[in-house]
């Protein structure tokens, strides 16, 4: 689980690199740039949310530990 939501994040991460590349900063709601936006908010948003789960997987551990 943790080889995958770290594959998951690294690709996350190079989706909003490559995102970055497609904004137009003199027209950002239009066309490619709304498109890379919203692209590059999904990606956070999917890096937050596998920062959730591996962080409840870690407190899952230490409570089997107790």
């Amino acid at each position: 689980m943790k080889i995958l939501t770290l594959i998951l994040s690294i690709t996350a991460l190079a989706l909003i690199i490559f995102n970055t590349t497609k904004l137009d900063f003199d027209a950002l709601l239009q066309g490619e740039s709304f498109t890379a936006i919203l692209t590059i908010g999904a990606s956070l948003c999917a890096i937050t949310l596998l920062q959730i789960l591996r962080i409840s997987k870690k407190i899952e551990k230490l409570e089997k530990k107790r």
